[in-house]
């Protein structure tokens, strides 16, 4: 295999684009089945070189692949921090090029078919890391780029999305092989093999997720929801351009365009209510009574709606990372990202998001560097990091035929985190959102496709509120139903099933994830104990 010093440019380049294409629109995201390819024919070249070069050497080349990738696919965020989307894609990418800079680096110990094995469980394990740890970012995890494909992915119900990274690996690892052995001019049989396999691996899990798109059947009890799109300006109107009292009409001209006798719920987005409201206060708030007006007219309707809230920390609870001082008498409080639950009585419903946007919502470390609170990005609201809940929590109503699981934006893209509400009962999810902090982006197409997955994940209707959009209903199957334009007010009404079933998904997690993150410690302490016996042996 011998390579100009373009061509392993050519190579990375490719590899970058490849991968970014997961992450466009719909056939174009099956081209992420070919998107380490480049990078694994240039991890074997330098493989082959290994007597010359060091391992060190495939590092820029893989940096700018990912850095590509990367810079391509969430170039959005941007439109709502620039200094936020320099440092996602600088060190999202540097994550990504050392994971695979450290497989190479084994394999070049180990052979090509441990490298293999160990490509795909240190990726796997770094995508569960990232799901987990202070600097989380998983928009990039590889599952999701099949979000908009969901006839080939019902079986995510079995495996969450990092069951799709470990599908995706395999096939980049197989049609890799198959591309260098045929450069080699091996046995025409042998790679007719790996064809084989290519074509059950493929064939397969698209076959098995058809078979259970056809063949499932909805379940659950009849609940009727109407979802609000206000479409309040997130930059010029909605955190001081027009008044709180305005938005709020606005928002009731919407829904009572489609409320009725019937309706059981209504949703609102994420920060529906702008300004900050003190939780002790919460019935007798202006702003609350304003909203409540609309339940008084229809007794049976339940109200979940975004709200910006603050709450005193009392005297003997522990003085969070995130609290702010209120006083000289050492008073502390703390600002939350909240959902809220109004029936017609006064029994008040509260969510702290618990799943927050990294620098803007939180600041990584908060706990041990305090001073990094007040570095938060400001969006709206107050500046600092905001407080959360250790857990995800439940809406609950006196029937309890519908029990709500409120995420509350960013948390969408957490699989395991929404099982969580599932596993306490949660029969419906209602994501509330807003989104129009990307402008007229991917960002918010490929945020409202995620939602598909968590719907196939945990087999549970979804209502979607979206401030500015996109506002839609999602069936168990992740199927849209009533998506409503970008940037225009609007309601909408449908009638949502309350499923009870508990999927594999559900009560396993991110068992793929911990598998993976197993054998990789397993490859890297054989590898460390091969490289202190040729130290001490000699």
């Amino acid at each position: 295999m011998i390579f100009k010093k373009y061509h392993i440019w050519l190579l990375a380049l490719l590899s970058g684009l490849l991968l970014s294409c997961g992450w466009m629109n719909g056939v174009f995201q099956l081209l992420i089945f070919f998107g380490f390819v480049p990078l694994i024919i240039l991890d074997e070249y330098y493989f082959k070189q290994s007597e010359r070069y060091r391992s060190f050497r495939i590092y820029p080349k893989v940096f700018l692949a990912f850095i590509i990738w990367n810079t391509i696919s969430i170039w959005w965020v941007w439109n709502a921090s620039p200094s936020g989307a320099i440092m996602a894609i600088v060190f999202n990418s540097i994550f990504m090029a050392t994971v695979f800079w450290i497989y190479h680096t084994v394999k070049r110990k180990l052979g090509r078919r441990l490298g293999y094995i160990s490509l795909i469980a240190f990726w796997l394990g770094f995508e569960f890391l990232h799901l987990n740890w202070e600097l989380s970012w998983t928009w990039l995890t590889l599952g999701n780029a099949l979000s908009e494909n969901i006839y080939f992915i019902q079986w995510y119900e079995y495996t969450g999305i990092l069951g799709g990274s470990l599908w995706i690996l395999l096939i980049n690892v197989i049609i890799s092989e198959i591309i260098i052995m045929y450069i080699a001019s091996k046995n025409k049989k042998v790679i007719f093999k790996y064809l084989t396999s290519l074509l059950i691996v493929f064939i397969v899990p698209i076959t098995i997720s058809l078979i259970i798109f056809y063949t499932y059947k909805e379940k659950g009890k009849p609940v009727n929801v109407v979802v609000v799109q206000p479409n309040i300006d997130p930059y010029n109107d909605k955190f001081g351009g027009i008044s709180v009292q305005q938005q709020l009409e606005q928002f009731k001209t919407e829904a009572l365009t489609q409320i009725d006798s019937n309706t059981d719920y209504i949703a609102g987005p994420e920060t529906c209510i702008p300004e900050y409201i003190w939780e002790e206060d919460l019935n007798s708030h202006a702003d609350i009574i304003r909203l409540k007006q609309l339940i008084y007219k229809f007794p049976k309707t339940k109200l979940v709606i975004g709200a910006s809230t603050v709450r005193f920390i009392e005297k003997g609870e522990p003085i969070t990372p995130s609290a702010q001082k209120y006083s000289a008498n050492n008073e502390y409080y703390d600002s939350f990202n909240t959902a809220l639950q109004f029936d017609s009585t006064n029994n008040v419903q509260i969510y702290h998001k618990s799943k927050l946007v990294l620098g803007v919502e939180r600041m990584p470390f908060a706990g041990t560097f305090k001073f990094l609170n007040d570095m938060a990005i400001e969006l709206g609201g107050s500046a600092g990091s905001l407080g959360s809940q250790t857990k995800p929590g439940v809406f609950t109503s006196n029937k309890n035929v519908a029990i709500i699981a409120p995420v509350i934006c960013y948390e969408s893209i957490y699989g395991e985190y929404v099982t969580e509400y599932i596993k306490m009962g949660a029969n419906l999810i209602f994501v509330i959102t807003n989104d129009g902090w990307w402008g007229n982006s991917a960002g918010y197409r490929q945020h409202l496709s995620y939602s598909c997955l968590r719907a196939i994940e945990t087999r549970r209707d979804i209502a979607r509120s979206a401030n500015t959009g996109i506002s839609c209903f999602i069936n168990q199957l992740g199927e849209i139903r009533q998506a409503t334009a970008w940037w225009t007010p609007t309601a909408i009404k449908d009638t949502l099933l309350t499923n009870n079933g508990i999927t594999f998904y559900v009560k396993m997690g991110d068992y793929i994830g911990r598998i993976a993150a197993f054998v990789s410690v397993l490859i890297f302490i054989y590898f460390l104990s091969l490289i202190l016996r040729k130290l001490f042996c000699k």
